[in-house]
């Protein structure tokens, strides 16, 4: 188990929180202040940013809930880590990996996203 593990967990606890201040309070827990996250589809910055375009996810993804897959690799201040996206307790209807860099404080300075798969369309 990687000394990172309870970042992740946090960080895709924020992705599946439905309850906006809970969300909100687990972002400023997560991501350093000026934050920023960038995918192929979303981009954002700073804890409202951050907040907006993981609200537009759930709005766009309904139902659906984020896991991770496997362990994460580490070294120095970056992270690698891969994530499920899917019905609980059903297969995945897409997966990814994220790249991240570790603020000194501990949480989040940046993430990056990539999609391994999802639906055509």
């Amino acid at each position: 188990m990687s000394e990172h593990s309870p970042l992740i967990d946090r960080y895709i606890a924020c992705w599946n929180e439905a309850d906006a201040a809970r969300r909100q309070a687990l972002i400023a827990e997560t991501f350093a202040e000026g934050a920023t996250y960038c995918d192929p589809m979303l981009q954002g910055e700073g804890h409202a940013g951050i907040a907006a375009l993981i609200a537009a996810a759930q709005g766009h993804f309904p139902g659906l809930r984020f896991s991770r897959r496997g362990e994460a690799d580490a070294h120095h201040d970056r992270l690698r880590f891969s994530w499920d996206l899917g019905p609980t307790g059903a297969a995945p209807v897409a997966g990814g990996t994220d790249m991240a860099v570790v603020a000194p404080d501990g949480r989040l300075a940046a993430v990056t996203g990539f999609i391994d798969f999802a639906p055509k369309g």
